[in-house]
């Protein structure tokens, strides 16, 4: 791929998952005056801060989408479909100010959304009420998105964590997760694994979660521009999808051409995001 034309499809789907302030913000995030939760060379930080973030994160609303409950919490209260960049820039800035930014600046980002989860009630289409700040359904959402972020890490990561870097990754993405009310969070690889295996009885096929499926792998809300980029990152999201949620979300199941095109495609394209994601030098003490 030519340089100029990758580094331009790099910067263009980093704004669209950023936000068109997204440098400016990070800049701020990063460079804040305060303490840190975790430092500059802490696993979360590591896994957090890399471009296979992109992976991981369509794999993790894939993933999200099978647990009847949780996937209707987002269906009916979200605005995903009406807004979907919006909410993946709230996510993705939710993810930074929590990983890099101050102390203080974290703290206030979790209660923020502990409060809107508070205002979230409602009705499945089977009948189950849930709420968005239930514990179970909070720690769900939890062992979805590390297990993605760091599954994709593995895969498309710059430098990819070792066994012990693993766990610690696992333990710090946790201290954030307890803090928004989920229960019972795993803090090994070997406990996220059990919590992923426990969960799948509760796991289901639905209307809502095909349609998510579709909408993210099919009908993508994305310009001209960054589409094929934009599909090569899915299929690498769809190519780390366990096997038994193929069918549920009616995702093909292409074993070599995710072994070759599909793993060397997702490596092109996270290269080129993170290229576009290299931020700033901090600026020198006076």
């Amino acid at each position: 791929m030519d340089l100029d034309v990758r580094d331009r499809l790099g910067r263009m789907i980093f704004a669209r998952v950023a936000g068109d302030e997204g440098p400016q913000r990070r800049e701020r995030i990063m460079f804040a005056p305060g303490p840190r939760r975790f430092g500059p060379d802490s696993a979360i930080a590591t896994v957090h801060g890399d471009a296979s973030m992109f992976v991981g994160g369509i794999r993790a609303l894939l993933l999200q989408s099978l647990h009847p409950l949780a996937m209707a919490a987002v269906d009916q209260n979200s605005g995903f479909r009406g807004d979907p960049w919006g909410r993946l820039q709230r996510t993705s800035g939710f993810l930074a100010v929590t990983t890099f930014g101050t102390d203080a600046d974290a703290t206030r980002a979790i209660r923020g959304v502990r409060a809107v989860h508070e205002t979230i009630t409602g009705v499945a289409p089977d009948g189950r009420p849930y709420r968005a700040s239930d514990p179970h359904l909070l720690r769900w959402v939890h062992v979805a998105e590390i297990d993605s972020f760091l599954r994709a890490h593995d895969r498309y990561g710059r430098r990819p964590l070792d066994d012990a870097g693993r766990d610690a990754y696992v333990a710090e993405a946790a201290v954030v997760a307890r803090e928004l009310g989920a229960s019972d969070v795993p803090t090994t690889v070997a406990e996220l694994d059990a919590a992923l295996a426990a969960f799948r009885p509760e796991l289901a096929s639905t209307t809502a979660a095909r349609r998510t499926a579709r909408y993210l792998l099919v009908h993508p809300p994305v310009p001209l521009a960054v589409r094929v980029p934009y599909g090569v990152l899915a299929a690498a999201a769809v190519g780390l999808m366990p096997r038994w949620t193929r069918w549920p979300l009616r995702l093909p199941y292409l074993p070599v051409a995710e072994a070759s095109a599909v793993r060397i495609g997702g490596e092109v394209v996270t290269r080129s995001i993170r290229w576009a994601m290299t931020p700033p030098e901090r600026p020198p003490t006076p």
